[in-house]
C-alpha cells in the first residue's frame, strides 16, 4: 500500500519512512507542512495516510479534511490529543498511535483504517 506521511520532525519522518518501506509499503512524502501535504494530494492519491497533528504549530486539520473528501483513510501519529480545538470533528474516531511510534502499532492501525474505509 502507499502511505502519505505527514510529519514535521525530520528524523521521525525518516524513521516512519524506513519503517513503512521495511514492511513493503511505498511512501508518499514525507510532508513537513500542511501546504506540502496538500500539494502531494494533488498527485496520485495514497491508499492511506499517517498524520502528525501539530506541524510546527499548525494543525493538520486541512489535510484531514482533504483526505476525507478524497475518501482516503488516515491515522494520527501524534503525542497530542485529537480533540478540543477548532476543526477537531474531522478527526473524530480516528485512531492515534501516539509517540514514540511503535512499528507494529502503526502498521496494524493503518490496516484497520483501510479495512474500515
Amino acid at each position: 500500500m502507499s502511505v502519505l506521511v505527514v510529519e514535521d520532525e525530520f528524523l521521525i519522518a525518516l524513521d516512519l519512512q524506513m519503517m513503512l518501506e521495511d514492511a513493503g509499503h511505498s511512501v508518499v512524502g514525507p510532508a513537513g507542512t500542511v501546504e506540502a501535504a496538500l500539494q502531494l494530494l494533488e498527485g496520485i492519491p495514497p491508499d492511506v495516510a499517517a498524520l502528525d497533528l501539530n506541524l510546527h504549530g499548525q494543525l493538520v486539520v486541512p489535510v484531514a479534511v482533504r483526505l476525507r473528501g478524497l475518501q482516503i483513510p488516515f491515522v494520527l501519529a501524534s503525542a497530542y490529543a485529537s480533540s478540543g480545538f477548532d476543526g477537531s470533528e474531522v478527526l473524530a474516531g480516528v485512531e492515534n498511535v501516539g509517540k514514540p511510534i511503535h512499528p507494529r502499532r502503526l502498521l496494524d492501525a493503518l490496516g484497520r483504517a483501510i479495512g474500515s474505509a
